[in-house]
């Protein structure tokens, strides 16, 4: 049974950082592409970026150079590091793991099988 647990999301002044986090029980953590996606109200959820089993990371155009994913194999645990975030990255995110993907990290919501139950990200401006 895979459990994602997200964590760290909260209230931030624009240009300011967060780092989420994400948690994995519920599988070999390591053998999977892990990704993030967020869902501003009203609207479809968006990929972010992900990782996959070498470390290789894929970012949107919105958060490249802004956003970094990273994961701690031993920990089980993903983590997106947010920099110099903007009032439109205002939405819950979510993370997802991709029991089928191995090396190309998916961008579709489609790629994904077990999600989060999200953390709200909100950035003032």
């Amino acid at each position: 049974q895979v459990q994602l647990v997200e964590s760290g999301g909260g209230l931030v002044q624009a240009g300011g950082s967060l780092r989420l986090s994400c948690a994995d029980s519920g599988r070999t953590f390591s053998s999977y592409v892990m990704a993030w996606f967020l869902q501003a109200p009203g609207k479809e959820r968006e990929f972010v970026g992900g990782i996959n089993l070498s470390g290789y990371t894929y970012y949107a155009d919105s958060v490249k150079g802004r956003f970094n994913i990273s994961r701690d194999n031993a920990k089980n645990t993903v983590y997106l590091q947010m920099n110099s975030l903007k009032p439109e990255d205002t939405a819950v995110h979510y993370c997802a793991v991709s029991s089928r993907l191995r090396g190309r990290i998916g961008g579709s919501v489609m790629d994904y099988d077990s999600w989060g139950r999200g953390t709200q990200v909100t950035v003032s401006s």
